[in-house]
């Protein structure tokens, strides 16, 4: 197969932003008369969607959440992160993100965002880091219902390049997803795209355990030696 796209997730791989989002749920949590535990944001919350996290962090309190009383959580939420990027002179964008996008960008492939992340907030990021104008296509949290370990997001990020290129039938092995959390790298094989793990959130042998190439930093990530490979399979 020939590489044709590259799918980042967002949190821990375009941001450097899991901190600031412990410290949102943190007060979210207290505002509702309810504490996080420490940590409990890594075992529930990384790499799941802002919805999946709220909803098991107050299930295991026993709490149910109507749809209303949820989307007023998640707006809350939203809002408290625009505040707190706002207050930050500059954004934690990983070291290496922007000439990693050139180099994909420069030999022609499409690129995309899918996260479970809600989309004020990854509009939010790239537009203030200059980075909009890269991405054909973004597959938000607010798009979906499942979150990943599910393949969901994955799977509407390739129909969706589908139907901005007709003619080009891109299949899920002709995509690489860039990934930091053991949720993302299964939702991304669970969709039949190869990963690269990048060791941002959790260390580099266990991530090597599950993605099928890891690195310590977009430096590190070969594309040429990804392409040779995806050619063979």
């Amino acid at each position: 197969m020939t590489l044709k796209a590259v799918l980042f997730d967002f949190n821990g791989v375009i941001i450097n932003d899991e901190s600031i989002h412990e410290q949102i749920l943190d007060r979210l949590m207290l505002e509702e008369n309810l504490r996080l535990k420490q940590g409990e944001f890594r075992e529930v919350c990384l790499g799941k969607s802002d919805r999946a996290c709220i909803i098991e962090l107050f299930n295991r309190r026993g709490r149910f959440l109507t749809e209303a009383y949820l989307d007023r959580l998640l707006f809350r939420k939203a809002e408290a992160y625009k505040t707190e990027l706002d207050s930050l002179e500059t954004l934690p964008i990983y070291p290496g993100l922007e000439e990693f996008i050139d180099k994909v960008r420069s030999v022609g492939l499409k690129m995309a965002v899918v996260s479970g992340a809600v989309r004020s907030e990854i509009e939010l990021v790239l537009n203030r880091a200059g980075l909009t104008g890269n991405f054909e296509l973004i597959v938000a949290g607010d798009d979906l219902t499942a979150s990943k370990p599910e393949p969901d997001g994955y799977l509407l990020a390739v129909k969706r390049l589908n139907q901005l290129y007709p003619a080009w039938n891109l299949q899920p092995g002709e995509c690489l997803a860039i990934e930091d959390t053991f949720a993302g790298i299964t939702a991304a094989k669970r969709a039949g795209i190869p990963v690269a793990g990048v060791s941002h959130t959790y260390p580099f042998h266990m991530l090597h355990r599950r993605a099928n190439w890891t690195v310590d930093r977009f430096d590190d990530l070969e594309l040429d030696r990804v392409q040779e490979l995806c050619a063979l399979s």
